[in-house]
């Protein structure tokens, strides 16, 4: 896990078929941040994730952990999005 978080500017951990998840993609696929996904199965099996991911949902990292849509909705909201984005690395413009 800490690797993909190392190598990849943003990564989206969260459940599959998780709305919420759904809506974190979509907001940062319409930022123009394209987010490795890690999706785990309901049952707790791992579909695109290492073992370890079992146990997170909802989470976000760009370089370190920034939580789950609370934060990133309160980031988006406040206008800090974008610059924590250009920061890590997962936009250029």
């Amino acid at each position: 896990m800490r690797n993909l978080v190392s190598e990849t500017p943003v990564v989206v951990l969260g459940r599959r078929g998780c709305c919420m998840c759904h809506v974190v993609k979509r907001l940062l696929l319409g930022l123009g941040v394209n987010p490795a996904v890690c999706e785990v199965d309901d049952d707790g099996e791992e579909a695109a994730a290492p073992p370890s991911a079992a146990a997170v949902s909802r989470r976000v990292y760009w370089g370190r952990h920034v939580g789950g849509i609370d934060r990133l909705m309160a980031a988006h909201i406040s206008g800090d999005l974008v610059p924590i984005l250009k920061d890590a690395g997962a936009l250029w413009l």
